[in-house]
Protein backbone atom coordinates (compact mmCIF):
# COMPACT_ATOMS: atom_id res chain seq x y z
CA UNK A 1 0.00 0.00 0.00
CA UNK A 2 2.72 2.45 1.12
CA UNK A 3 4.63 1.81 -2.56
CA UNK A 4 1.73 2.53 -4.58
CA UNK A 5 0.96 5.55 -2.88
CA UNK A 6 4.90 6.59 -2.86
CA UNK A 7 4.24 5.58 -6.77
CA UNK A 8 0.95 7.94 -6.97
CA UNK A 9 3.03 10.81 -5.61
CA UNK A 10 6.03 10.38 -7.86
CA UNK A 11 3.77 10.41 -11.04
CA UNK A 12 1.88 13.46 -9.98
CA UNK A 13 5.14 15.43 -9.24
CA UNK A 14 6.35 14.40 -12.39
CA UNK A 15 2.63 16.04 -14.19
CA UNK A 16 3.08 18.91 -12.10
CA UNK A 17 6.75 19.26 -13.31
CA UNK A 18 5.47 18.75 -17.25
CA UNK A 19 2.76 20.54 -17.16
CA UNK A 20 4.30 23.67 -17.37
CA UNK A 21 6.19 22.79 -20.52
CA UNK A 22 2.81 21.44 -22.31
CA UNK A 23 0.97 24.50 -21.47
CA UNK A 24 3.63 27.45 -22.56
CA UNK A 25 3.93 28.11 -25.90
CA UNK A 26 6.22 27.59 -28.47
CA UNK A 27 9.27 30.28 -27.88
CA UNK A 28 9.96 32.71 -31.20
CA UNK A 29 13.44 32.14 -32.60
CA UNK A 30 15.50 35.01 -32.34
CA UNK A 31 16.73 34.79 -35.31
CA UNK A 32 17.79 38.21 -35.99
CA UNK A 33 17.53 40.64 -33.10
CA UNK A 34 17.73 44.10 -35.12
CA UNK A 35 14.30 42.47 -36.32
CA UNK A 36 13.20 41.67 -33.05
CA UNK A 37 13.75 44.98 -31.76
CA UNK A 38 11.80 46.65 -34.67
CA UNK A 39 8.85 44.53 -34.02
CA UNK A 40 8.77 45.10 -30.34
CA UNK A 41 8.59 48.95 -31.26
CA UNK A 42 6.14 48.26 -33.81
CA UNK A 43 3.62 45.84 -31.44
CA UNK A 44 3.65 48.55 -29.52
CA UNK A 45 1.59 50.72 -31.73
CA UNK A 46 -0.52 47.71 -32.35
CA UNK A 47 -4.34 46.54 -30.58
CA UNK A 48 -4.58 43.39 -29.68
CA UNK A 49 -8.03 42.55 -31.54
CA UNK A 50 -8.79 39.92 -29.21
CA UNK A 51 -8.14 41.89 -25.37
CA UNK A 52 -8.94 45.56 -26.86
CA UNK A 53 -6.96 46.81 -23.99
CA UNK A 54 -3.54 45.74 -24.34
CA UNK A 55 -0.80 45.83 -27.38
CA UNK A 56 -0.10 43.38 -29.23
CA UNK A 57 3.25 43.16 -27.98
CA UNK A 58 1.93 43.07 -24.22
CA UNK A 59 -1.51 40.62 -25.53
CA UNK A 60 -0.80 36.54 -24.88
CA UNK A 61 -3.97 35.30 -27.09
CA UNK A 62 -3.69 33.07 -30.18
CA UNK A 63 -4.60 35.70 -32.69
CA UNK A 64 -2.02 38.27 -30.92
CA UNK A 65 0.50 35.00 -31.59
CA UNK A 66 -0.36 34.91 -35.50
CA UNK A 67 0.00 38.60 -36.08
CA UNK A 68 3.22 38.71 -34.32
CA UNK A 69 4.66 35.64 -36.78
CA UNK A 70 2.77 37.50 -39.56
CA UNK A 71 4.83 40.85 -39.36
CA UNK A 72 7.70 38.88 -38.61
CA UNK A 73 7.44 37.17 -41.89
CA UNK A 74 6.68 41.17 -43.76
CA UNK A 75 9.73 42.32 -42.23
CA UNK A 76 11.96 39.05 -43.51
CA UNK A 77 10.62 39.72 -46.42
CA UNK A 78 11.92 43.34 -46.40
CA UNK A 79 8.63 45.57 -46.22
CA UNK A 80 8.87 48.54 -43.84
CA UNK A 81 6.91 49.25 -41.08
CA UNK A 82 4.20 52.12 -43.15
CA UNK A 83 3.97 49.39 -45.47
CA UNK A 84 2.91 46.28 -42.32
CA UNK A 85 1.22 48.98 -40.78
CA UNK A 86 -0.98 49.72 -44.33
CA UNK A 87 -1.39 46.03 -44.67
CA UNK A 88 -3.07 45.72 -41.21
CA UNK A 89 -5.47 48.79 -41.54
CA UNK A 90 -6.14 46.95 -44.89
CA UNK A 91 -7.27 44.14 -43.04
CA UNK A 92 -8.91 44.96 -39.49
CA UNK A 93 -9.41 48.61 -39.86
CA UNK A 94 -8.14 51.60 -38.09
CA UNK A 95 -9.12 49.92 -34.87
CA UNK A 96 -5.75 47.75 -34.85
CA UNK A 97 -3.81 50.53 -34.25
CA UNK A 98 -3.59 51.88 -30.55
CA UNK A 99 -3.51 55.25 -31.40
CA UNK A 100 -6.07 55.55 -34.39
CA UNK A 101 -5.04 58.63 -36.77
CA UNK A 102 -7.87 61.55 -36.26
CA UNK A 103 -9.81 61.57 -40.19
CA UNK A 104 -13.54 61.75 -40.66
CA UNK A 105 -14.96 58.17 -39.79
CA UNK A 106 -13.08 58.22 -36.13
CA UNK A 107 -14.38 61.96 -35.27
CA UNK A 108 -17.04 60.14 -33.11
CA UNK A 109 -14.34 57.54 -31.59
CA UNK A 110 -12.22 60.94 -30.69
CA UNK A 111 -14.68 63.38 -29.63
CA UNK A 112 -17.80 60.84 -28.70
CA UNK A 113 -16.82 60.73 -25.45
CA UNK A 114 -16.33 64.58 -24.94
CA UNK A 115 -20.12 65.21 -26.61
CA UNK A 116 -21.51 62.86 -24.20
CA UNK A 117 -19.76 64.48 -21.39
CA UNK A 118 -21.23 67.66 -22.39
CA UNK A 119 -24.69 66.58 -22.94
CA UNK A 120 -24.50 64.83 -19.80
CA UNK A 121 -23.68 68.11 -17.79
CA UNK A 122 -26.67 69.40 -19.66
CA UNK A 123 -29.30 67.30 -18.79
CA UNK A 124 -28.39 67.17 -15.37
CA UNK A 125 -28.00 71.49 -15.35
CA UNK A 126 -31.84 71.59 -16.18
CA UNK A 127 -32.92 68.56 -14.73
CA UNK A 128 -31.29 70.49 -10.99
CA UNK A 129 -32.43 73.90 -12.24
CA UNK A 130 -36.66 72.04 -12.24
CA UNK A 131 -36.19 70.34 -9.31
CA UNK A 132 -35.09 73.56 -7.95
CA UNK A 133 -37.96 75.43 -9.29
CA UNK A 134 -40.66 72.89 -7.99
CA UNK A 135 -39.51 73.09 -4.73
CA UNK A 136 -41.50 76.37 -2.51
CA UNK A 137 -39.11 77.81 0.06
CA UNK A 138 -42.16 79.82 2.03
CA UNK A 139 -41.67 80.70 5.37
CA UNK A 140 -44.09 79.67 8.19
CA UNK A 141 -46.98 81.30 9.03
CA UNK A 142 -47.82 82.22 12.67
CA UNK A 143 -50.26 79.66 13.10
CA UNK A 144 -47.92 76.98 11.82
CA UNK A 145 -45.18 77.80 14.11
CA UNK A 146 -47.03 77.74 17.42
CA UNK A 147 -48.19 74.46 15.82
CA UNK A 148 -44.87 73.42 15.59
CA UNK A 149 -43.62 74.46 18.99
CA UNK A 150 -46.81 72.56 20.91
CA UNK A 151 -45.82 68.97 18.62
CA UNK A 152 -42.35 69.39 19.74
CA UNK A 153 -43.12 70.29 23.23
CA UNK A 154 -45.33 67.22 23.48
CA UNK A 155 -42.42 64.78 22.47
CA UNK A 156 -40.19 66.30 24.28
CA UNK A 157 -42.28 66.23 27.29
Amino acid sequence: MYKVMKRGVFLWAIVLVFSGTMIAKEAQPNEDPQIEQRMKALTEQLRCLVCQNETLADSRADLAEDLRREIREQMKAGKSDQEIIAFLTARYGDFVLYNPPVKRITYLLWFGPFILLIAGTAVLYRYLKQRRELISDQPLSADERKRAAEILRNEIG
